[in-house]
C-alpha cells in the first residue's frame, strides 16, 4: 500500500491510500512522489516556469467537452473579467462568459499573446531607455555589458567567476532571441531582453545555494540546527490533541531535533507515553513516535537527528523499555558507543555531520550511578509525588515548561517547582545511550569554559537566554563554540507561539527549539533559514562564531574583523498578479540580522491606484541598507499585502546569495508554500560596504585619471579664492605652456558637488599665488623649470600611493 499525504500545514493533513500490485512497483512509485515533492528547484521556479506552471493547470482541467471554460482562466487571473474578455478578444479567442475554448487553440504561444495584453510590462521598456539602448533592440556588446555591469555580483572572485565575453552572450541569448536572422546581426530585442530577465539564468538565487555546498566536516557545534519544541503537539500548550504524524512532517521538512516529554503509562500494559504533563492534552504512545521517527528520520537529510528527552518515567522497568525500543527500532542508526576519535573526555571537541550521518543521538539526564539505596529512594520518592499531584491540578501550569527543563539551566528562583514536575531519574539503560548531548546544569560561561566538556551541553528558557545574550553576549558566543545550547519557548506562551530565532543565531546558539505548528514570522524565517544547504538541517556559523582566536560581540556596531560589510539598494519596480481581487496593494521591506542590521517595515510603497493588483508599477525611491555588518546572518524580506493590511505572499532571501540586478522575486504564502502567479518586480544593487572616510580612496582606484581631473579642477578652484592684493593674475610663460600641455593629456573633469569653472572663463588657467622668490630660490626654479613636465601617468602613481598611505593610517582609528 502506498499513502500519499497532502496537507496545506504540518497539522492538518490528509491521507490518500493507493493499493500497488508489487511491492517494488509501490517502491518506484513513492520514491519519485518524494522526489518531486522535495525537489528544491521545484520550489524556487524562475518567472517563466512559473506562468508554464499556470498554463499546465488551465489545461488539465477541461470541461466535459474537453475544452477551456472562459470562467476558469477569469478565475485564476483577476476577478476583472472585463480585463480579462478584452486579452482574450485581443487573441481572437471565445470571450464570453459561458464561453470555453478549444485545447488546440490554446497554445503556449497564444497563452504568452494573451499574458501581455492582459498584464502590459511598460516598465521593460524604461529598461531600455535608462540603459540609454535603442527603442526596440540592443546590441550584443550592450547585452554584456548590461549582464556584466547590471546583473553581475560585484562580491564575486573575477577570477573564479570571469564576467562574461560576447561569445558568451551570444549562447544565452540564442535561446531567448527568437529572430534568430535578427541575432545573427547581433541584435536583440525586446522580448528576448524580457525572455532572459524570467528565466533560470536570471534567479535571484543562485542554483547552487540551494544545494548541499557548506563543509560538514566541523564539530557539531559549529552548525546551527534546525529544532523542534514540543514537536507532538498540534495546536496550544494546555490543550488540543498530540500527533504521531507530527514527527514525521518535521522531519520531512528538514528538522534534525525533535523533542519527546515521555511520561509514565497508567494502562495495564505500563506502555511509556508522550504528552505535555499536567495539562489536557492527549496522549500517544511512545513506541509509534519511534517508529515514525526510524521511518522518516532520514529522507530529507542524511544528517544526525537528535532526540530531546524529557523524561518524566518515574518507573525502572517502563524506563527499561524505552531503553530497548530506542535499540530494537532504531537499531544501528542509534549511536551508542562514542567514536573512537573523539572520546568523551575534556578538551575533546564534538564529532562533525559528516562523521555522524545517519545517526540518531539521544539527549537525556545522564545518571553518576550513585548508590542502590540512593536510586531507588529517588524513584520512590518521586512517584508518591507524582501520585499526590495527579490528584490536584498543578497550580502553576503556565510555568510547566519552563520549570520542567529547569534543572539544565541556572533558573531557579521561584522555589515552587515540586518533584514531580523534575525530570527522573535515568536507569542504567537509559543512560548508556546518552554520549555526546547531554544535558548539565548550567552554572557559569567561566566554568564550562574550565571544564572543557564540549558533549556537555545546557537548555536555557528564552527569557534566561535573553538575559544571558543581554549581560554577556560575547561569553555567549565563545560558550557557543564548543559546546551545544538549546533555546525553547518560555512557559508563558500557551498560544504555541514563537520568539524570533535570529536573536539566538546571532550569539550561534545551536538549537533554537520553535513550535512547528505555528507558522508565525519567527517560524517563517526558521523555514527560510534552513532552505538553504539542500535542506540538510545545519548550517554552518560565520569563521569567527567557530574560531577560538576570535571574538564577536552580537551587538557590534562597527565592521567585523575578516567580515566585509555589504551595502544593499532595494527599488520595488513592479508587481504581476499580486491577488485576483479588485484591490490596491503595495509592498514592504524588512531586514533581519544583528541587532544594528535589522530594520523593520524599512520600505513601504504606496497603495497601487484603480485597484491594480495585476501588473501595478511604483516609481519610487529605492531603500538603501548602508551598512549590513553580517551579510551571512542577514536576510531580506519582501512582503505583499492588500491594502487594509491583509497579508499577500512574501520571500525571504539570505543577503549573502542574493543576486544583483532586475530580478522577479516569486513569492510564497504564509506557509512557506508557492504562489504560482504573485511576483514582485525589482531593481537590487549590492556591494561591498565603503565608509565615508575611504569613498575618495574607492574613486580614485576605480577612475584614477578622472580623480587626478578632479584635483586638479578643485586646485584651480581654490587659487583664484587664495590670490592677496597686488599679485599678478598671471603666469609665467614656461608655467602657462606647462599647464596647457597638462590640459592637453587630461580629459575635462566632470562637475562636483554642483561645481563648475566659470562659464566666463573657460580655457583661461586659474592665478596661482607666487612668492616673491630669491636669487638662489630663482636658481633652483629655472633648473626645474627646464625638467620636462611631469606625465600623467606618474601623478596617478602619485595620487594613489598617498590614497594608501591614507588609508593606511585611518584604519588604525576603523579596525
Amino acid at each position: 500500500m502506498v499513502t500519499v499525504v497532502t496537507a496545506s500545514d504540518l497539522v492538518n493533513v490528509n491521507q490518500l491510500n493507493f493499493i500497488a500490485s508489487q511491492e517494488d512497483e509501490a517502491k518506484v512509485w513513492c520514491e519519485e512522489l518524494f522526489s518531486l515533492s522535495s525537489n528544491l528547484l521545484s520550489h524556487n521556479l524562475n518567472r517563466d516556469h512559473s506562468l508554464l506552471k499556470a498554463f499546465v493547470r488551465l489545461t488539465l482541467q477541461p470541461n466535459a467537452e474537453g475544452r477551456i471554460p472562459v470562467k476558469n482562466i477569469v478565475r485564476l487571473f483577476s476577478s476583472d473579467r472585463k480585463r480579462v474578455e478584452n486579452s482574450l478578444e485581443n487573441c481572437k479567442l471565445p470571450y464570453g462568459r459561458g464561453d470555453s475554448i478549444k485545447l488546440e487553440d490554446f497554445t503556449p504561444e497564444i497563452y504568452r499573446s494573451f499574458l501581455e495584453s492582459l498584464c502590459p510590462r511598460p516598465e521593460l521598456s524604461s529598461i531600455f531607455k535608462l540603459q540609454g539602448w535603442g527603442d526596440r533592440t540592443l546590441t550584443l556588446d550592450q547585452m554584456t555589458d548590461f549582464i556584466n555591469n547590471k546583473q553581475r555580483d560585484p562580491r564575486l572572485n573575477e577570477i573564479l567567476y570571469p564576467p562574461l565575453r560576447p561569445a558568451q552572450t551570444h549562447s544565452v541569448m540564442e535561446r531567448h532571441q527568437q529572430d534568430q536572422d535578427q541575432l545573427k546581426k547581433g541584435l536583440i530585442s525586446l522580448q528576448a531582453l524580457s525572455s532572459y530577465l524570467s528565466s533560470d539564468e536570471n534567479g535571484i538565487i543562485p542554483p547552487e545555494k540551494l544545494d548541499q555546498s557548506e563543509d560538514m566536516s566541523f564539530p557539531l557545534s559549529h552548525y546551527i540546527i534546525n529544532s523542534s519544541h514540543n514537536t507532538y503537539l498540534t495546536a496550544g500548550q494546555l490543550a488540543g490533541s498530540s500527533s504521531v504524524e507530527m514527527y514525521r512532517q518535521v522531519l520531512l521538512a528538514g528538522c534534525r531535533c525533535v523533542e519527546l516529554d515521555v511520561w509514565k503509562g497508567r494502562t495495564a500494559e505500563e506502555e511509556p507515553v508522550i504528552t505535555h504533563g499536567f495539562t489536557m492534552t492527549s496522549e500517544i504512545p511512545f513506541k509509534e513516535v519511534l517508529e515514525a521517527i526510524a521511518e522518516c528520520a532520514f529522507k530529507t537529510s542524511p544528517f544526525p537527528v537528535i532526540l530531546s528527552f524529557e523524561n518524566h518515567v518515574d518507573s525502572s522497568k517502563q524506563q527499561a523499555k524505552m531503553a530497548e525500543y530506542c535499540q530494537s527500532i532504531f537499531g544501528d542508526a542509534l549511536l551508542i558507543d562514542p567514536l573512537d576519535k573523539y572520546p568523551l573526555e575534556a578538551g575533546v571537541p564534538l564529532p562533525s555531520p559528516q562523521e555522524l550521518m545517519g545517526k540518531i543521538l539521544i539527549k537525556n539526564k545522564k545518571s553518576h550511578k550513585p548508590s542502590a539505596n540512593t536510586d531507588t529512594k529517588r524513584l520512590v520518592d518521586l512517584a508518591a509525588n507524582q501520585s499526590h499531584e495527579s490528584a490536584s491540578p498543578s497550580n502553576n501550569t503556565g510555568e510547566m515548561e519552563a520549570e520542567s527543563e529547569e534543572e539544565d539551566d541556572d533558573e531557579d528562583d521561584d522555589g515552587k517547582k515540586g518533584s514531580a514536575e523534575r525530570e527522573a531519574v535515568a536507569t542504567e539503560e537509559m543512560s548508556t545511550l546518552v554520549n555526546y548531548v547531554q544535558p548539565t546544569k548550567f552554572n557559569s560561561f567561566e566554568a564550562s569554559k574550565k571544564a572543557a566538556r564540549c558533549h556537555h551541553m545546557s537548555s536555557f528558557v528564552e527569557t534566561k537566554a535573553l538575559e544571558h545574550l543581554t549581560k554577556t553576549p560575547v561569553e555567549f558566543v565563545e560558550y557557543n563554540k564548543s559546546q551545544l545550547s538549546r533555546i525553547y519557548p518560555k512557559g508563558t506562551r500557551v498560544d504555541s507561539s514563537n520568539f524570533m530565532p535570529q536573536l539566538f543565531w546571532n550569539a550561534g546558539c545551536q538549537l533554537v527549539a520553535l513550535n512547528y505548528q505555528t507558522i508565525d514570522l519567527s517560524m517563517q524565517l526558521n523555514l527560510f533559514m534552513f532552505e538553504y544547504n539542500g535542506r540538510s538541517g545545519y548550517r554552518l556559523k560565520p569563521e569567527f562564531m567557530r574560531r577560538p582566536d576570535k571574538h564577536f560581540d552580537p551587538f557590534a556596531e562597527n565592521t567585523v574583523d575578516g567580515i566585509v560589510a555589504n551595502t544593499l539598494s532595494v527599488k520595488v519596480i513592479s508587481g504581476q498578479f499580486l491577488t485576483e481581487k479588485r484591490v490596491g496593494v503595495y509592498v514592504e521591506a524588512d531586514m533581519f540580522g544583528l541587532p544594528a542590521d535589522t530594520r523593520r517595515k524599512a520600505l513601504k510603497t504606496k497603495t497601487s491606484q484603480n485597484n491594480n493588483a495585476v501588473n501595478p508599477v511604483w516609481d519610487e525611491e529605492p531603500i538603501v541598507f548602508k551598512k549590513v555588518i553580517l551579510p551571512t546572518l542577514a536576510s531580506l524580506r519582501i512582503a505583499a499585502f492588500e491594502e487594509g493590511g491583509k497579508f499577500i505572499g512574501h520571500r525571504i532571501i539570505p543577503v549573502s546569495a542574493i543576486r544583483p540586478g532586475y530580478r522577479y522575486i516569486s513569492l510564497r504564502n504564509e506557509k512557506n508554500q508557492s504562489l504560482v502567479l504573485p511576483a514582485v518586480f525589482v531593481y537590487i544593487e549590492v556591494k561591498d560596504y565603503v565608509p565615508d572616510t575611504f569613498a575618495d580612496v574607492i574613486e580614485a582606484l576605480s577612475n584614477p585619471i578622472r580623480y587626478v581631473n578632479l584635483l586638479e579642477q578643485r586646485s584651480k578652484q581654490l587659487a583664484a579664492l587664495t590670490l592677496e592684493d597686488g599679485e599678478e593674475d598671471s603666469h609665467t610663460e614656461d608655467e602657462a605652456d606647462t599647464c596647457a600641455e597638462r590640459k592637453a593629456d587630461l580629459k575635462p573633469a566632470p562637475q562636483e558637488n554642483g561645481l563648475s569653472p566659470t562659464p566666463g572663463h573657460a580655457g583661461h588657467t586659474p592665478i596661482t599665488t607666487t612668492p616673491k622668490a630669491s636669487a638662489a630660490n630663482q636658481q633652483a626654479a629655472t633648473t626645474e623649470a627646464a625638467k620636462p613636465a611631469a606625465k600623467s601617468e606618474d601623478l596617478v602613481v602619485s595620487v594613489l600611493i598617498g590614497e594608501c598611505s591614507h588609508v593606511a593610517i585611518n584604519r588604525l582609528f576603523f579596525s
